[in-house]
């Protein structure tokens, strides 16, 4: 496990606003039911996106991922004639929770992500199951993977500025610790420790690592941690003892203390705060 492989947990379709749709021109589509992810692919014809005054073309196989809550207009691209029929797989996400927080907090409003060859079987694959059937949980995870596998792709492009622990994980020191770290929040962390999965030595690990991610190397690892346990405490009905274990803490005490501290309430009233909040 890793950053990234945690942040995109977070990304898990529910059923909501997803299909298959035939439009002849002219047309045009406005997104505005401030999801926290919308998600278009023209598996057929071409389209403009316009968003914030600003417009971007979008070609066959192209995936465009916007982050609400500001509205986004899709139309056709300008010239088309009236038998050039579109076809669009249109999905939206409402994400909860703090790790998918994180994850809205490092996407720019709007990215368009020209056709990729590693997420090209999952277009073909899920166009033919929306055709089949309209929906279901298997079509859902498939669709998580496509949002996924675009934002793996946007990513891994030389000029996306990507935050420092992407980087990171590709160096040889800091990438274990990053690792590490989201493997196994459970573990006793010291500097100590952390540099002995480095293979380097305290100073160095410490000068390294906020070098490259931007900050200490423990003070991520609670952050970390308390978004974690934000998440972990909401998820389930897990004890204030039990969730404080699952993120490296040894009494709820310690842990309830940290965690008001980085989130402005103690545990219980997040939970309760969280629980009103979701039937408001």
């Amino acid at each position: 496990m890793d950053p990234f492989d945690d942040l995109l947990r977070g990304v898990r379709a529910d059923g909501v606003r997803f299909g298959r749709t035939e439009l002849s021109p002219p047309w045009t589509l406005r997104f505005d039911d401030e999801a926290s992810l919308t998600m278009l692919t023209p598996l057929r014809g071409e389209a403009l996106l316009t968003h914030g005054g600003d417009e971007k073309p979008v070609q066959v196989g192209d995936t465009v991922i916007a982050r609400g809550p500001s509205p986004i207009v899709v139309t056709d691209k300008p010239g088309a004639a009236p038998d050039d029929r579109a076809v669009l797989l249109v999905g939206s996400y409402q994400l909860r929770g703090k790790v998918a927080q994180r994850l809205l907090g490092v996407l720019p409003p709007v990215l368009v992500v020209p056709c990729a060859e590693d997420c090209t079987p999952l277009l073909a694959f899920l166009d033919s199951h929306v055709a089949a059937a309209p929906s279901g949980q298997a079509q859902d995870r498939l669709l998580d993977w496509l949002v996924v596998c675009t934002l793996r792709t946007w990513f891994d492009q030389p000029e996306v500025v990507a935050p420092g622990w992407l980087h990171a994980l590709s160096d040889d020191a800091i990438g274990p610790v990053l690792r590490a770290m989201h493997t196994a929040p459970d573990k006793p962390w010291t500097l100590v420790t952390l540099a002995r999965e480095a293979g380097v030595s305290r100073t160095t690990l410490a000068h390294r690592f906020g070098k490259l991610v931007g900050e200490p190397p423990l003070t991520y690892l609670t952050d970390w941690r308390m978004t974690l346990a934000a998440d972990l405490l909401t998820e389930s009905a897990a004890t204030i003892a039990t969730v404080a274990r699952q993120v490296g803490y040894a009494d709820a005490f310690g842990f309830s203390a940290a965690f008001k501290r980085f989130h402005g309430m103690s545990p219980s009233e997040y939970r309760d705060h969280v629980a009103v909040c979701s039937t408001a």
